[in-house]
Formats: C-alpha cells, sequence, structure tokens
C-alpha cells in the first residue's frame, strides 16, 4: 500500500508565516505557501499561523479561501491547525472587542487578546498529551480560549485555560511552539 504524501501549506496572507516554514524545513517536510485556491489544492495540511486575525479574516474572504478551506475540512480532505491569530479564526465563537468573521471549525469560544498586550506576552513550559516532555512555547497577545465543546479534546492547560485543543482534523492553539523551535506539535499535527 502507497503512503500518503504530506504537503503542508502555511498560509502566507499576512503573520508569521515564515517561522512555520523555517521549522518544518528543518524538519525536511514538504512546505507550500499558501496564496490562492490552487496552492491549497496541492496541501493535506494547512496551518494558519499568528499575525492580525481581522486582516488574516478579510484576505481569507477576498482571496475565497475561507469557503475553501471549510469545504475541503469537512470533506475530512484537510487537516488544519490555527495559531494565535488562526486560532481565532477556526474558533466557532469569538468574544472580545471587533471580532473578525470565523471559519467556525471547531467548537470553541476565544477571547481575542485575552493575555493582554505585547508588554504582557511570556513563554511557558506546557505539559502535552502525546508529548513525552514538558514543551516551550511563547504567548504573545494571546487569546484565551474560554470554552470548549464536548467533542474538543484538550492537549494541554495554562492555568485554568485550554491553550492546545484538537478536534478530528482541526487542532487550535493559543501559543507559538515554532517560535522556540519546537518541533513536537507540529509532528503531532503531520500525523493526525
Amino acid at each position: 500500500m502507497a503512503t500518503k504524501t504530506v504537503t503542508v501549506g502555511i498560509l502566507a496572507l499576512q503573520g508569521n508565516f515564515a517561522e512555520h516554514a523555517a521549522l518544518l524545513a528543518a524538519m525536511s517536510v514538504q512546505v507550500q505557501y499558501v496564496r490562492t485556491v490552487q496552492d491549497l489544492e496541492q496541501c493535506t495540511h494547512l496551518i494558519i499561523p499568528g499575525g492580525e486575525s481581522t486582516t488574516i479574516s478579510l484576505l481569507l474572504a477576498s482571496t475565497g479561501l475561507d469557503a475553501a478551506i471549510t469545504d475541503r475540512c469537512r470533506a475530512s480532505t484537510l487537516s488544519v491547525m490555527g495559531i494565535c491569530a488562526g486560532a481565532i479564526l477556526v474558533a466557532t465563537k469569538i468574544t472580545g472587542k471587533n471580532p473578525p468573521a470565523s471559519l467556525g471549525l471547531i467548537d470553541i469560544t476565544i477571547d481575542r487578546n485575552a493575555y493582554g498586550n505585547q508588554l504582557e506576552s511570556f513563554d511557558a513550559s506546557l505539559i502535552v498529551s502525546h508529548v513525552d516532555r514538558p514543551v516551550r512555547a511563547s504567548f504573545i497577545r494571546a487569546p484565551v480560549i474560554t470554552h470548549v465543546g464536548k467533542d474538543v479534546e484538550v492537549l494541554a492547560m495554562h492555568g485554568e485555560h485550554p491553550v492546545i485543543v484538537r478536534a478530528g482534523n482541526v487542532w487550535a492553539l493559543t501559543c507559538h511552539p515554532e517560535l522556540r523551535d519546537e518541533e513536537s506539535i507540529h509532528r503531532l499535527f503531520i500525523a493526525s
């Protein structure tokens, strides 16, 4: 039986997509920058990176990528991992000031910038299910997951809040493991 070729797309409309590309290159993973629906068609997985969630949301709509991502994700032909701003965009409900349009892919409620401003950013060591050692990650103007649906698996907590969750082929992270050259979460995602 032939093994499935994995191509990880990185949404490259705005945000920290280059950091994900560098991490995946170090892991010898095939990467595709995604700026168009045609780019997305080449991908088995998609990372929606951190950045400015409203800007990314508007760019997704203007390129038609919002519908393409949603359709493929719901058809289970694409796995999606939203990180920070990306986590906001994959949530079914967004709270906070001026919430952007959501893709509505995972049953979570998320509060934008709930950890505070840029000066209140921090690093943390996380205990993550399916990883046999602590994982370092950065929280930068991070959102907070305030509610998870019954079919959502919580993989890591920070204090009282889930920070890494998944449901089927959709993942949401409120932290940035890629900024600490941490491969373990990306490896779990690619294997899913």
